[in-house]
This record gives C-alpha cells, sequence and structure tokens, in this order.
C-alpha cells in the first residue's frame, strides 16, 4: 500500500460557499457532479495524488471534532493562512514548527465548520 490516505471528503451545509472557499484557498477550479444524491466538489488530482472532494448531501454533518486532515502548504504555509480570514475561515493554530526536520503545521476551521490542517516543510 503505496498511502494510507486514498480518498477524503469534506463535509458541507452550505455547497456554494464551502466551493467558493476552497476554490480561492487553493486557487484551483474544483470539478462538479453528484452521485447518489450527494453534490460533490472534487479537487484536482491524478493517478500520483490523493484526491478528495467537498460533499453536500445526507449523511454529511461539518464538524471541527474527529479526523484532521492537512492540505498540502506548498513552499510555506503562511500563504495559505493569510487567506483562510479573508474568504471566511478562521485560524485556530498559526504556524507550528513540528521540530526533527518534518516541517510546519497550522490548524483553521472553514466556514462550515471543519477544522482542517496545513502542513509545509518551511
Amino acid at each position: 500500500m503505496k498511502n494510507a490516505i486514498n480518498f477524503f471528503e469534506i463535509p458541507a451545509s452550505n455547497y456554494k460557499r464551502a466551493v467558493n472557499f476552497y476554490e480561492k484557498l487553493l486557487g484551483q477550479q474544483l470539478l462538479h457532479d453528484e452521485i447518489q444524491g450527494v453534490k460533490m466538489a472534487f479537487f484536482r488530482s491524478d493517478e500520483k495524488t490523493i484526491g478528495g472532494a467537498i460533499c453536500m448531501g445526507t449523511g454529511y454533518k461539518p464538524s471541527a471534532k474527529g479526523v484532521v486532515f492537512y492540505f498540502n502548504g506548498g513552499g510555506d504555509l503562511n500563504n495559505l493562512l493569510e487567506r483562510v480570514e479573508p474568504l471566511g475561515g478562521k485560524v485556530v493554530l498559526r504556524k507550528t514548527e513540528i521540530g526533527a526536520g518534518m516541517g510546519n503545521f497550522a490548524f483553521f476551521i472553514d466556514p462550515e465548520g471543519n477544522k482542517v490542517g496545513l502542513h509545509s516543510k518551511n
């Protein structure tokens, strides 16, 4: 098994708001579909990267409790972290060094109420 994670889903209660937030935060247009009654906006990925989607439908409830995943923060996660609050999210932990050469991490709450992490080497 190459990766422990194969796909991730971000629950949304307001699909349009969630899509707008992540498109502007990450600087990419998401791909839209509806599968078995669930509205989905897919982050771009390929066979070498892990995919994910924003999901709105029965059984999807945003939460700041539970599993946390980390978006790749690029060269310096502060570049993304600075966009969070102007886009309607809230930074809950600023850039923090992990130690032992493992880089840095930060946490934010997206406009839907989900706790999300960022990670970067610098």
